[in-house]
């Protein structure tokens, strides 16, 4: 049974992604960075949830939303920080603001693809390993190598079980799947944006 009083991650991812979401989708989708990375902060604790598997693309992903945190002391909009890099000619240099960006998205991108799996295969099932491999080897794994994909292969025998999940996400079934599926819906116009940002700025997406 869930505690009334304990954190319940998803509703606060599901309310910070609605809020981007009505930002990408007005007439004005101006999305400010420090919005931006504080809805992105708020996904860094489900990837913890996951265990070893995704220790690697926890702290990467904390790493970069760290770093698209402090930039919004200085930057404005998403538009706004990517144009600056690409002024400066570091774009695709390590630790520019633009491709910690693109490596959050990865992170956002993971966990819509997961949920919609988590919906079709943990009918009766207990286990997570479905959705959370077929969601890694869609995502992430055309951008690691051997090593890093061979070891995330492993830390999948370590996955919790769906009821250890919700059990650390502090939420029943019902209102578990309520919440995942509002962050698809909203994320999914996000990711969109985010894609579109890059592909108009002929930057691309899979560097």
């Amino acid at each position: 049974m869930a505690d009334s009083n304990a954190e319940r991650p998803l509703r606060k991812i599901s309310t910070a992604f609605k809020e981007l979401a009505a930002i990408v989708n007005s007439p004005s989708p101006e999305v400010p960075v420090a919005k931006f990375s504080h809805a992105c902060s708020l996904v860094s604790p489900l990837f913890g949830c996951l265990g070893i598997a995704f220790k690697f693309a926890e702290m990467d992903y904390v790493a970069k939303v760290d770093d698209l945190a402090k930039a919004s002391s200085a930057v404005s909009t998403l538009v706004v920080m990517v144009d600056r890099d690409i002024e400066a000619n570091c774009v695709r240099k390590a630790g520019s603001h633009t491709r910690n960006l693109l490596r959050v998205k990865r992170g956002l991108d993971m966990f819509n693809v997961c949920f919609r799996y988590y919906f079709h295969f943990c009918r009766g099932n207990n286990s997570l390993k479905d959705p959370a491999s077929k969601s890694y080897a869609q995502v992430f794994a055309p951008h690691h190598g051997w090593a890093i994909r061979k070891a995330v292969a492993l830390g999948m025998y370590a996955l919790p079980t769906r009821s250890q999940l919700l059990t650390m996400l502090n939420e029943e079934e019902a209102e578990a799947k309520i919440q995942m599926q509002s962050y698809v819906n909203a994320s999914a116009p996000v990711i969109t944006y985010l894609d579109n940002l890059f592909l108009s700025k002929q930057l691309g997406i899979d560097w």
